[in-house]
């Protein structure tokens, strides 16, 4: 396993041309969850060429952040990214829980098998946290697999005493 070294890298907000590579990234988070809710049905990367679209449109989208780590040769390089994350922050109607309703949410960090156990998901959340701070969110969301959980739950994240259901139609 490789020795966690200190931060030599910089996280960055992703631009279009990371695009390609969010995509890689974002089907190995998938990879990694199993079950029929993260995999309903015969494969298919049809979902890849929509997130592109939702993506690229996000990119620039004052609600969203998505900041990625450049791989070994950095920006400009081979254009291979290390990791990424991304957070978005909703308006909800506020209540007694939450005050003014802003509710934020990681939706996802993976960083790619070659560069893990660096330190790139805990920099990147630490921007991301910092991100919701500055937009005074009430409560900020996310769902761990059990690789991350540790790292969350180190960075002040609990269990969320709602059930948590779902439906699909």
């Amino acid at each position: 396993m490789p020795q966690r070294i200190g931060h030599v890298f910089d996280v960055r907000q992703a631009a279009e041309y990371d695009l390609v590579e969010l995509l890689r990234l974002r089907a190995l988070l998938f990879d990694g969850l199993d079950g029929d809710f993260f995999h309903p049905g015969p494969a298919d990367d049809g979902w890849l060429d929509a997130l592109a679209v939702v993506l690229k449109e996000q990119l620039t989208a004052d609600a969203v952040r998505v900041l990625v780590v450049d791989g070994a040769d950095g920006a400009g390089g081979d254009g291979r990214l290390a990791a990424c994350g991304i957070g978005t922050v909703e308006q909800r109607l506020p209540g007694p829980h939450l005050r003014n309703g802003r509710i934020g949410q990681v939706i996802g960090v993976v960083t790619d098998p070659a560069y893990r156990r660096r330190g790139h998901s805990r920099a990147i959340l630490g921007d991301l946290l910092d991100w919701f701070r500055e937009r005074e969110v009430a409560r900020v969301d996310l769902y761990a697999s059990a690789e991350g959980e540790p790292l969350y739950r180190d960075l002040g994240f609990t269990g969320h005493p709602d059930p948590a259901l779902y439906w699909r139609p």
